[in-house]
């Protein structure tokens, strides 16, 4: 496994500052909502590119463009991470999921990397969009019933996302200021096989999506390009309705909340951490890797929840841990793993 982060820091302070002077005049209830930069619980956040880039109006094929050539980057990081801890070469990789949603690339992700990192040609592809924040933990179970279904392939999933290039100054909304204080750029990728060693099995997946909740959450598109959907509070969202549909997940394995003895869970922002620690009955402190991952670098998307794996296992994976993200659909996904 191994994570990468895009190459241009954002302190939050800066980015707090620097959308004051954007949106105070232009938007009047920003002093409203000015406290989600301090609340949070970011302190830093990575971008695919510098500051100035984004305060310039940017059309579709810009917006595209950058997501191409910074995706890639990220990609190509992740992978040749996880290949190399798993002392792989990229041309034994079998097969390829690539999970990402904050930008069109046709050719898609892996196919574009392919002679940077050397995969064979008759690698199986399979790019998976639309995900979002739940990419992750749907793109690791996607990826482990592919390694289960064909005994001795290698799978390599790589989620990368450049949350970035959604950011607009032509129109400003409440969701469009709470995603400034929120999103950033990067990457993960793990390597699965069948019968073999590594940090943890896989023991079985899951997925719960509401009916009726499409608005929820989402992307609408304009001739600017991608502009984020948050019809709902997430929060409230999940503190009030995820606990049946975890436990009707985990009933299905013959599991109940109190046996799990780790939640890894993607980290939407400080108030879905604490939602989640509500709602499945977490001390305080139990979600400690998920806070230091949305500290160090907010909310990636799908690659969020396997930065805070990355974290979680090298400091020693319990025997029961459940990875978990919700996301556009509205959908719960959960991975259970075995140390």
């Amino acid at each position: 496994m191994a994570t990468a982060r895009a190459p241009y820091e954002l302190d939050q302070r800066e980015v707090a500052d620097t959308a004051r002077k954007l949106f105070e005049s232009r938007f009047p209830h920003f002093q409203r909502l000015a406290p989600v930069f301090g609340t949070a619980g970011i302190r830093t956040r990575q971008a695919v590119k510098p500051v100035d880039w984004y305060l310039q109006p940017r059309d579709w094929p810009q917006r595209m463009a950058a997501y191409r050539e910074g995706a890639l980057d990220l990609f190509v990081e992740a992978a040749s991470g996880a290949l190399a801890e798993a002392g792989l070469s990229a041309a034994e990789a079998d097969v390829i999921v690539t999970v990402s949603s904050t930008g069109i690339a046709t050719p898609s992700l892996e196919a574009l990397a392919m002679q940077r990192l050397g995969f064979r040609p008759d690698a199986a592809r399979i790019p998976v969009f639309g995900l979002g924040c739940a990419g992750g933990a749907t793109g690791l179970g996607i990826a482990a019933r592919l390694a289960a279904g064909t005994p001795g392939a290698t799978v390599l999933l790589v989620a990368v996302e450049v949350c970035t290039t959604a950011f607009r100054t032509d129109r400003i909304e409440k969701a469009d200021v709470v995603a400034t204080a929120l999103f950033g750029d990067g990457a993960a990728a793990c390597v699965l096989r069948a019968e073999t060693e590594g940090f943890a099995e896989v023991r079985s997946c899951s997925e719960h999506t509401w009916p009726g909740t499409l608005d929820v959450m989402g992307w609408r598109i304009d001739p600017e390009g991608l502009g984020v959907i948050f019809a709902q509070s997430i929060p409230s969202f999940a503190r009030a309705r995820l606990r049946p549909a975890m436990d009707a997940m985990l009933e299905r394995q013959a599991l109940e909340v109190a046996d799990v003895d780790r939640f890894i869970c993607h980290p939407g922002g400080m108030k879905v951490i604490q939602a989640l620690e509500g709602a499945l009955e977490l001390r305080q402190g139990d979600l400690d890797h998920e806070r230091e991952v949305l500290a160090d670098h907010g909310n990636m998307s799908s690659p969020t929840v396997l930065h805070v794996l990355d974290r979680a296992r090298r400091s020693g994976l319990p025997p029961c841990a459940v990875v978990t993200a919700l996301g556009p659909g509205f959908t719960c996904s959960t991975v259970r793993l075995a140390a």
